[in-house]
């Protein structure tokens, strides 16, 4: 069963992930950002989601986490929560 690592910051609309990703791709720290933007409680810990197997978080997240590059910022992703910027940090098969 595949497993990753990933940190995420969920805000309520597209725009508002678009420039968060554009201040974080200009050199802005992923997880700072996290803390003072994130809308889920693991903002406290710099989006921080821990280890997690494939088909526990919802299917737009699976999909970027267990497809995408790893340690590289991906979104916005769109599920029923809001807009999320993922970073996978970790992924084995």
């Amino acid at each position: 069963m595949p497993i990753a690592t990933a940190r995420h910051i969920l805000v309520e609309n597209e725009t508002k992930c678009q420039q968060l990703k554009q201040e974080i791709e200009n050199g802005a720290e992923f997880g700072e950002m996290a803390k003072a933007h994130s809308q889920c409680p693991s903002g406290r810990t710099g989006g921080d989601l821990g280890e997690f197997s494939k088909g526990v978080m919802v299917a737009q997240f699976d999909k970027v986490v267990f497809s995408e590059e790893l340690h590289k910022v991906h979104g916005p992703v769109k599920t029923q929560f809001g807009y999320h910027l993922l970073e996978i940090t970790s992924r084995e098969d």
